[in-house]
């Protein structure tokens, strides 16, 4: 079975974002970038499940600007066995990514997909839900555990009331949750092996798919300075700033 892993660039999360003089968005320029957290969950879970033979390939893709390439080939470090960007400089959205990567599946004809259940950068948490609908297949999402056997695939979600048991027919898009597992690093001979293993590169606007942005952003500011705590004498005291400061009672 062949698994396919989109994996998406953002800027690492051990970086503060700041937001862009003109609030137009994130600034991006001289920032770290890495590979999307949850990303790296989903491209550890394919290399275990290639490890116990569930898998035979593992493709990851991206989507966006040439320099996405480089986490690629720390997806290829880590176990995976190609590459596909899936180029472009446009801005996207959760609908227009998922109407993308429908086109890489139908090309690719993976028997799985897993990926991030979100990106660090939105939190939009849509891109899997989306995909799985276009596809018509079934969805795991949130997956704390994956199970695949006898052709099916059981997911273990994470939910509100703790975990829910879902047991799916393949090919399935599976999005992975924080305690799915730990990523590995990837050894220093892996990441030379990495760079001889095949990345293609495909033109997004060849793929025939309209992935036109459908929303406008207005304007990005930094969230309000939260104020500092204060102590109260009392409960009448406290009761007075509730009511005359923070005006909640």
């Amino acid at each position: 079975m062949k698994i396919l892993v989109p994996v998406k660039r953002v800027v690492d999360y051990n970086v503060k974002p700041r937001v862009k003089a003109d609030g137009s968005g994130v600034e991006t320029q001289g920032v770290k970038m890495s590979m999307n957290p949850f990303d790296e969950i989903a491209v550890e879970e394919a290399v275990r499940l290639k490890e116990k033979g569930v898998a035979s390939e593992i493709v990851v893709v991206s989507i966006g600007v040439t320099d996405a390439q480089a986490i690629l080939r720390t997806a290829m470090a880590m176990g995976a066995d190609r590459a596909v960007l899936v180029q472009t400089d446009a801005a996207l959205e959760p609908l227009g990514v998922a109407k993308l990567l429908q086109a890489v599946v139908d090309r690719e004809n993976p028997g799985l997909v897993v990926m991030g259940k979100q990106a660090i950068d939105d939190d939009m948490n849509a891109t899997g839900q989306i995909l799985a609908a276009r596809l018509n297949w079934p969805q795991g999402t949130f997956a704390n555990t994956v199970t695949v056997a006898d052709g099916r695939i059981e997911v273990k979600r994470e939910v509100d009331g703790g975990l829910e048991t879902v047991r799916l027919a393949l090919p399935a898009v599976v999005t992975t949750d924080l305690r799915l597992n730990e990523p590995r690093y990837a050894t220093m001979p892996n990441i030379m092996k990495a760079r001889k293993k095949p990345l293609e590169t495909i033109a997004a606007d060849t793929l025939g798919v309209d992935f036109a942005p459908r929303l406008e952003t207005i304007r990005v500011v930094e969230p309000p300075v939260r104020k500092a705590g204060v102590k109260v004498g009392d409960v009448a005291e406290l009761i007075e700033k509730l009511r005359d400061e923070a005006k909640v009672i």
